[in-house]
C-alpha cells in the first residue's frame, strides 16, 4: 500500500491542515512544566500533538507547604524539605530528558510566607532552577487558559482550589475575563478556629465578597484542582458511574448536595479506599466540599464540569501561537494518532467522504466526532485481531482527548468498535453503553459498519473509491463503484455493505460503471 504523503492530504475545511509538523507547533512537542503549590509539587512534561499535548512523564509529591501557614507565617518546614528534594529530582530528570528547561510556577503557599523569597533562592542555589512566584489573578489566568486548552469554545466561571487558595476566573469566546482570589484553600480553611460552624460562616461571607464583585454567572462552572478532582471520584463511587475518567465529568448541583451528605455519612477511610481517593486528600475533603456547598449556592451554576486541565496546561497554553489555539484539540489529537500509527496515513480524510452521505443532517458536533472516528478507525491495527474492537473501544474512552463529553467518548469508542466487529454485546464495555439513548447507539454503529466497508476499498491516493448514497425515504442505500474498483468488491466486502444497509434497515443497489 502506498504512503500518502502528508503534502497530498487536502484540507478539512474549517479545520485545515493538521499544524503538528509547522515548526511553531514542533517547538512545543516536549515542554516541562512544575508546579509547586501549596499542597503539592507536581511535574509535567507534555509531548505529542503540540494542540492536544500527551503527558509523556507526571509525578507529583505532597509536599504540603501551606500546611500551618496562617499560625506560622512560614512554610512547612518538613514540606520545604521535601519540596527542594523534588525540584532537585525534576531538575535531574529533564536534564536527563535533554529538555530545553523547565517551567517552575509557585502559588498562594510561597507568595505569602515570609521565608518564600529565601526558599526561592534556595531553589536557585542547590538546582539552578528560576521559580516564578505568581499572584492570585495569574494563578487564576493560568488556571482559566488551561481549561481553554481543553475546551476551545467553553464559557463560564472557572474555580481553582488549591491548598492555601480558591481562585475565580470568567471565560468565553477564548478569552479570560475577570479574575479574583481568596484564602479559601483547605489548608487555610484548617486553622480557622471555631470548628465547622464558624468555617462555613467565614466561607459564607468571603463568597458573598466575590459574587459582588464578580456578578452573576449563571453558565456552566468549571472546577480545576486535586481536592475537586478527589470529590468528583466519590461522587462516581456513590453514583456508581461506569466511566472512571475526570476530566469533563458532569455534576448538577443536586448531585452535589447528594454527594455532600454520602460523605459526612459515610466512613472516610472506606470511601477513600473505595473512590482511589489518598489519605492525605482525603483528609481536605470536609474542609473542600464546604466551598463548593457555598460556591454553587452562591453562584447557580448551570451545571458542573470537572477539568483535569489548569494551571500546568494553561503555562503550555501561553506559549502556543493564536493560530494553534484555535484549532479543535481532538482534531488535532486525532491527525497525529494517525499519522503515527495507521497503516495508511491520509486514508481518514478520504474514508470520511466516503460515509458522510450516510450522516447529511449531522449537526457539526456530530461531524466532528465522525472525523476523529475516521482518523482513528486503523490506529490499533497492531493488536491481536481477536481484541482490536475492545482495544479502539478501550482507548478513546479512557484517552487524554480535551473537548470530548463522555457521551462522545463512547460515541467514537462505539463506532470503531463495530470498525472491528458486528456486535456490540457481550464484553466487559457494556455499562458504558448506558452514557448513549438508543438513537446515538445505532448511529455510531452505522458509522462503524459504514468505517468497516470502505477500509475494503483501499487504493492508491489517486484512485476513486467510489461512493455511497443513501436514500431514508426509500430505505436504499446505493454503492457507486468505478469499473477499475470491482475487483476490491468481494465476497467479504459484499457482506459488509450488507451489515450497514441491515444497519440502517434498507436495500442495497450496486452501480459498477466504466
Amino acid at each position: 500500500m502506498d504512503q500518502i504523503a502528508e503534502a497530498k492530504i487536502p484540507d478539512w475545511g474549517s479545520f485545515g491542515k493538521p499544524l503538528f509538523d509547522n515548526p511553531e507547533a514542533r517547538a512545543l512537542s516536549r515542554v516541562g512544566v512544575v508546579d509547586v503549590g501549596s499542597n503539592s509539587v507536581r511535574m509535567v512534561i507534555f509531548d505529542g500533538a503540540a494542540r492536544s499535548p500527551a503527558y509523556f512523564y507526571n509525578e507529583k509529591i505532597m509536599c504540603e507547604l501551606g500546611a500551618g501557614l496562617s499560625e506560622s507565617g512560614c512554610l512547612n518546614p518538613r514540606g520545604r524539605k521535601r519540596a527542594l528534594s523534588a525540584l532537585r529530582r525534576f531538575q535531574q530528570l529533564a536534564k536527563d530528558l535533554d529538555l530545553p528547561g523547565l517551567h517552575v510556577v509557585a502559588t498562594a503557599a510561597v507568595r505569602e510566607a515570609r521565608d518564600g523569597p529565601d526558599f526561592c533562592d534556595q531553589v536557585h542555589s542547590e538546582t539552578g532552577l528560576t521559580v516564578q512566584v505568581i499572584d492570585g489573578g495569574e494563578e487564576a489566568r493560568l488556571s482559566a487558559q488551561g481549561v481553554l486548552l481543553g475546551w476551545p469554545g467553553a464559557y463560564g466561571l472557572i474555580c481553582d482550589i488549591g491548598g492555601s487558595s480558591m481562585e475565580l476566573a470568567e471565560i468565553g469566546d477564548g478569552q479570560v475575563g475577570h479574575r479574583l482570589t481568596s484564602a479559601l484553600g483547605p489548608l487555610k480553611l484548617r486553622d480557622i478556629k471555631g470548628g465547622r460552624r464558624a468555617r462555613k460562616a467565614h466561607i459564607k461571607a468571603t463568597m458573598e465578597e466575590l459574587r459582588d464583585q464578580l456578578g452573576p454567572q449563571r453558565d456552566r462552572l468549571f472546577l480545576v484542582g486535586g481536592s475537586w478532582r478527589a470529590f468528583a471520584r466519590l461522587d462516581m463511587l456513590r453514583r456508581g458511574y461506569p466511566l472512571n475518567v475526570l476530566h469533563e465529568y458532569r455534576m448538577t448541583t443536586k448531585q452535589v448536595r447528594e454527594t455532600i451528605k454520602f460523605i459526612e455519612k459515610g466512613d472516610p477511610d472506606h470511601l477513600r479506599s473505595q473512590a482511589g481517593v489518598s489519605s492525605s486528600r482525603m483528609a481536605l475533603i470536609p474542609y473542600a466540599m464546604d466551598v463548593l456547598a457555598r460556591l454553587i449556592r452562591t453562584f447557580k451554576p448551570k451545571d458542573i464540569a470537572i477539568s483535569s486541565y489548569g494551571i500546568r496546561e494553561g503555562l503550555l497554553y501561553e506559549q502556543m501561537p493564536q493560530i494553534l489555539r484555535d484549532r479543535d484539540p481532538l482534531i488535532e489529537a486525532s491527525y497525529f494518532s494517525e499519522s503515527k500509527d495507521s497503516r495508511l496515513p491520509g486514508f481518514g480524510k478520504h474514508l470520511f467522504d466516503f460515509v458522510m452521505p450516510l450522516f447529511k443532517s449531522a449537526p457539526e458536533a456530530r461531524v466532528r466526532l465522525i472525523k476523529a472516528a475516521c482518523l482513528l478507525h486503523d490506529v490499533s491495527w497492531r493488536a491481536h485481531p481477536d481484541y482490536r474492537a475492545e482495544i479502539c473501544f478501550d482507548n478513546v474512552t479512557r484517552a487524554n482527548l480535551g473537548g470530548l463529553k463522555h457521551s462522545e467518548r463512547v460515541f467514537i469508542g462505539l463506532a470503531l468498535q463495530h470498525r472491528y466487529r458486528n456486535k456490540r454485546e457481550g464484553n466487559r464495555f457494556e455499562p458504558l453503553y448506558k452514557l448513549l439513548d438508543e438513537k446515538d447507539q445505532k448511529q455510531a454503529e452505522i458509522l462503524g459498519k459504514a468505517m468497516r466497508f470502505g477500509a475494503m476499498l483501499w487504493m492508491h491516493h489517486d484512485a476513486k473509491m467510489g461512493t455511497l448514497r443513501f436514500y431514508p425515504k426509500k430505505r436504499q442505500l446505493e454503492l457507486r463503484l468505478p469499473k477499475a474498483g470491482e475487483p476490491l468488491f468481494s465476497e467479504v466486502a459484499e457482506a459488509r455493505l450488507n451489515s450497514l444497509a441491515n444497519a440502517l434497515k434498507s436495500e442495497v443497489h450496486v452501480i459498477i460503471r466504466g
